[in-house]
């Protein structure tokens, strides 16, 4: 079965004010309704950092936009979390050897 993926939904992303670099992107006419309770409590109050149109063509900075698109689909959110250190570190050597 071929997972369809949205052609684009508004969504509000917000910032964890517990842990720097953990993101909540949700469709906005759902707004919060979707994500559980319990990571809701794990998050904290959410923090509206932005709003935007995202589309399968959308560039983000740590996230692959389909995977945002498909789990904001099937679960109503997407979680950001922030990377490893190991993870920065290789980021950093590979733009550095594309130099």
């Amino acid at each position: 079965m071929v997972k369809k993926i949205y052609s684009g939904c508004i969504c509000s992303i917000y910032r964890s004010p517990k842990e720097e670099g953990m993101y909540l992107y949700v469709d906005k006419k759902n707004d919060l309704e979707s994500v559980p309770e319990a990571l809701l409590k794990r998050f904290g109050k959410p923090e509206l950092a932005m709003t935007l149109l995202l589309t399968p063509e959308k560039k983000l900075a740590r996230a692959d936009v389909k995977r945002v698109l498909e789990m904001i689909e099937e679960k109503g959110f997407y979680l950001q979390i922030p990377p490893r250190p190991d993870e920065i570190m290789q980021e950093l050597r590979n733009k550095n050897t594309l130099m």
